[in-house]
């Protein structure tokens, strides 16, 4: 069995670690990427000839040319839940089986929520900024969490997360999510107009696909309250960004805090993060050892259920496998 990785050793070392790879490597021979750019094109193509399975980190794409090059690739594993940038139809086309990793990331993901809901309502950021900047901040009011509302977009494994938590902090919960049904007494399940009016925290955990893109465009900024704040931890495809621009530079909004945008790597786009009453953070949602040696992990089971001759756990396309090991 011969198994590429395509994580830079930067990558590497942030989101597969030593465990991951010591199991890694201990059901096949695995090919190590030493550059120090994200494989793309001819070069991946080379790196992986030969290969019977890639495992590929969240900056790789798997377009159809690269499994149009690879014969003797039988399945293309990604280090992560999202898999838009593998082109799935065409490894279908050609019996490669394409996998996804559980979300290791929930409670990570989930922390940095409440991090960003006090800094935004308590301007901790911004005044410690100041202080290094050698000023003294003025002390402004706050907003206590408690007894406010903040409205869940997207009832997913983070979303499930944190209204239990966001209920326990004295916090009335919203929820819109056309997909689920809530069954907990303790949250109100609403359209999204409704959550965007009435949330004084509206925290964006949708899943990213085409018909959510650009879910929160002007006119849902637009249906928002002006001392409402917006989060984002989910992805940069979900949000317009020129219509956030507008909205935070504007005044139609409080504040916003993202974790995610449309720049490389899915960061936030510098000019947004630059913006006053904007927090940002370079997608360091799932940046944590347990979340990210969960996901590596899962990778490394993945590809044991490969080798004994199983569908694993995460695959996407089962039924169009025929390259089988």
């Amino acid at each position: 069995m011969k198994i590429l990785l395509t994580h830079t050793p930067h990558m590497r070392d942030n989101y597969y670690g030593p465990r991951a790879l010591v199991g890694l490597s201990a059901l096949g021979d695995v090919v190590l990427h030493q550059g120090g750019d994200t494989m793309e094109g001819q070069a991946l193509i080379a790196a992986a000839k030969g290969c019977d399975l890639i495992v590929a980190d969240r900056a790789t794409a798997l377009p159809a040319a690269i499994f149009d090059a690879l014969p003797a690739l039988k399945a293309a594993l990604r280090c992560a839940v999202d898999i838009r940038n593998i082109d799935v139809a065409a490894a279908s086309s050609h019996g490669i089986l394409v996998t996804r990793a559980k979300p290791g990331f929930v409670e990570s993901v989930t922390e940095l929520v409440f991090g960003f809901l006090v800094d935004l309502n308590r301007g901790v950021s911004r005044a410690a900024a100041a202080f290094q900047a050698g000023k003294v901040p003025t002390a402004e009011m706050g907003r206590q969490l408690s007894g406010t509302t903040i409205g869940i977009i997207g009832y997913g494994a983070i979303g499930r997360a944190v209204a239990p938590i966001a209920a326990a902090m004295g916090m009335r919960v919203l929820i819109s999510d056309p997909h689920v049904t809530i069954k907990e007494p303790a949250f109100q399940q609403v359209d999204l107009a409704t959550l965007l009016a009435q949330s004084d925290h509206v925290v964006c955990l949708a899943v990213a696909n085409e018909a959510t893109e650009n879910l929160i465009n002007a006119a849902a900024f637009a249906q928002m309250r002006k001392d409402a704040v917006f989060i984002n931890v989910s992805r940069g495809n979900l949000v317009d960004e020129a219509a956030l621009t507008a909205a935070i530079t504007q005044g139609k909004i409080a504040g916003a805090a993202i974790d995610v945008g449309r720049a490389p790597d899915q960061m936030p786009t510098p000019a947004i993060a630059a913006l006053p009453n904007v927090i940002a953070t370079p997608h360091i949602g799932g940046l944590t050892p347990p979340a990210i040696e969960a996901q590596a992990l899962n990778t490394v089971e993945q590809v044991r259920a490969l080798v004994s001759g199983a569908v694993p756990e995460g695959a996407a396309n089962a039924e169009n496998w025929t390259r089988r090991i």
